[in-house]
């Protein structure tokens, strides 16, 4: 889209008050706007006939269009040691988001984010997911009730959180691969409950993006260290050969003198 403060006058497309429209969505399912506010801001978005027009919609809302602002940390900094104790924060967070919807669109909460005690999403012909690998935990215990619509919703946790599942599926289910496996001391409880009609709800363990990179550059520093292993055993070969040459030509040399 044309920048609208160059020329504002300038009739949007159709494809201009999509845009808008597409931030608007993610801000709902962010908790940026409430149901009210997404309404409005959505009837004004098609009704919208120029940049100028479109501009203060999503002025105050990250994405594409949007004036940039200083970024906010609302979580605290990693612990270096990775103890649980130092995710787990207590009464006084209540959460960086406590609910999440898609409706023929997507959601996502992951990164550093702190996960409410109760956290509620719904997908209803869309997708969402909800990554835990590097969040905080406002409890020890916490709640993520999903409902999926003929949608789905992913569950990501780390290796070590306890995973308890108590969803009703119809004609949809939620996935159980991951309950029961036993919780590292201190770790959270993870519940994952709701309704999954013609959907689904899947639980995923995985490892954290940093501890996967860590182990990725370990690999990687490994096979270097194995090539250069076969390096030097090769050069070391060659020049076993070369010594044993030059020792045949040495012995060979006087015989043909004394031949002479």
């Amino acid at each position: 889209m044309t920048d609208d403060a160059a020329a504002p006058d300038l009739r949007a497309s159709d494809a201009d008050r999509e845009r808008v429209a597409d931030i608007l969505r993610d801000a709902l399912a962010e908790g940026r706007l409430d149901m009210e506010e997404f309404g409005e801001r959505l009837d004004a978005t098609y009704a919208a006939r120029t940049y100028g027009e479109l501009a203060p919609i999503t002025r105050d809302l990250p994405g594409p269009g949007a004036s940039a602002a200083p970024a906010v940390s609302l979580t605290k900094d990693p612990e270096p040691s990775g103890d649980w104790a130092g995710r787990i924060v207590g009464d006084g967070d209540a959460g960086t988001s406590s609910w999440a919807v898609a409706v023929m669109s997507g959601f996502q909460r992951k990164g550093r984010w702190t996960a409410p005690r109760r956290f509620n999403c719904f997908a209803f012909w869309g997708g969402g997911e909800v990554d835990l690998r590097d969040a905080y935990f406002a409890d020890r215990e916490i709640v993520i009730n999903a409902v999926a619509i003929m949608g789905g919703v992913d569950v990501v946790v780390p290796p070590g959180v306890e995973v308890v599942v108590r969803g009703v599926g119809i004609m949809g289910g939620f996935d159980h691969r991951e309950e029961g496996v036993p919780g590292e001391p201190g770790a959270p409880r993870v519940i994952v409950t709701g309704l999954a009609f013609w959907g689904g709800v899947g639980v995923q363990r995985k490892l954290p993006r940093a501890e996967k990179q860590r182990l990725r550059e370990e690999r990687r520093r490994e096979k270097l260290e194995r090539r250069e292993e076969r390096r030097r055993e090769l050069e070391s070969r060659v020049q076993d050969h070369m010594n044993l040459h030059d020792d045949l030509l040495g012995k060979r040399s006087p015989r043909r003198q004394e031949d002479r």
